[in-house]
């Protein structure tokens, strides 16, 4: 059977995959793009799935950052917001402790998989090889929001996933085919009248808006999440581009 990939959206989809795939957890704006830039930095970081939980993961770590949103607002006592550009300014390697209201609760509904990654824009090729060759099913799922899709997890899900079309996985269901069809050959800046990057710009985070969307796959390493931690692996796009 040829290897095979889905798309889908929003952390409750997350158990239809959870112990037959390997799980892709999206969120551009701006979970996963928090992950992937605290990595690069040099920052562990442990998505949670509540403030309470944020705060007693804390409790266990030496001077770590408490990070992330709910409802779009940082919660009381906390040090940073969900923003990437505010990560990337960080100039000690602290630890980072990031609840947020859909990316890492997605990757709470992720634990459990046998694999599980995180990606955003700057790391899809990196992703993509990863799995080409070490997964047989894999699902890209978006974190969306209020229960539904949203433009730039797709976009960034359909990127992937053409990656692996491309290397002969093929798409398991008809909803795959379209998003598939959907974002081929859109460019990575209409995702700038997504209602999400609406939002940030309405909220004054120009910062993060600016740092999500461009830095495209400037990173060359995929992310894995064990439960707990979330790790870079090295390298990525530069086996993808050998065996193009």
């Amino acid at each position: 059977m040829r290897p095979s990939f889905v798309i889908d959206a929003t952390p409750e989809t997350v158990h239809l995959y959870r112990d037959t795939h390997a799980i892709v957890a999206v969120d551009v704006f701006r979970a996963t793009t928090v992950i992937v830039t605290a990595l690069a930095c040099g920052h562990p970081i442990y998505p949670v799935s509540t403030v309470e939980e944020a705060r007693d993961v804390a409790t266990r770590l030496h001077d770590p950052i408490l990070a992330g949103e709910q409802a779009g607002i940082k919660p009381d006592g906390f040090d940073l917001n969900n923003s990437p550009a505010a990560v990337e300014r960080l100039a000690n390697c602290r630890p980072i402790v990031l609840v947020t209201s859909a990316g890492t609760k997605l990757l709470s509904e992720a634990r459990g998989a046998s694999s599980i990654y995180v990606a955003c824009l700057r790391n899809m090729i990196a992703t993509a090889a990863q799995l080409i060759g070490t997964h047989r099913r894999v699902a890209l799922v978006g974190a969306g929001t209020r229960g539904k899709a949203r433009p730039e997890d797709q976009y960034a899900c359909a990127r992937i996933a053409e990656l692996l079309y491309s290397q002969g996985y093929m798409p398991e269901n008809e909803r795959t085919i379209a998003e598939l069809a959907q974002w081929h050959g859109v460019a990575v800046d209409e995702m700038r009248e997504s209602p999400s990057a609406d939002f940030l710009r309405e909220t004054g985070q120009h910062d993060d808006l600016e740092f999500a969307l461009t830095r495209v796959d400037d990173i060359d390493a995929s992310a894995v999440f064990n439960g707990q931690q979330v790790s870079l692996l090295l390298p990525g796009a530069v086996r993808l581009a050998a065996e193009a």
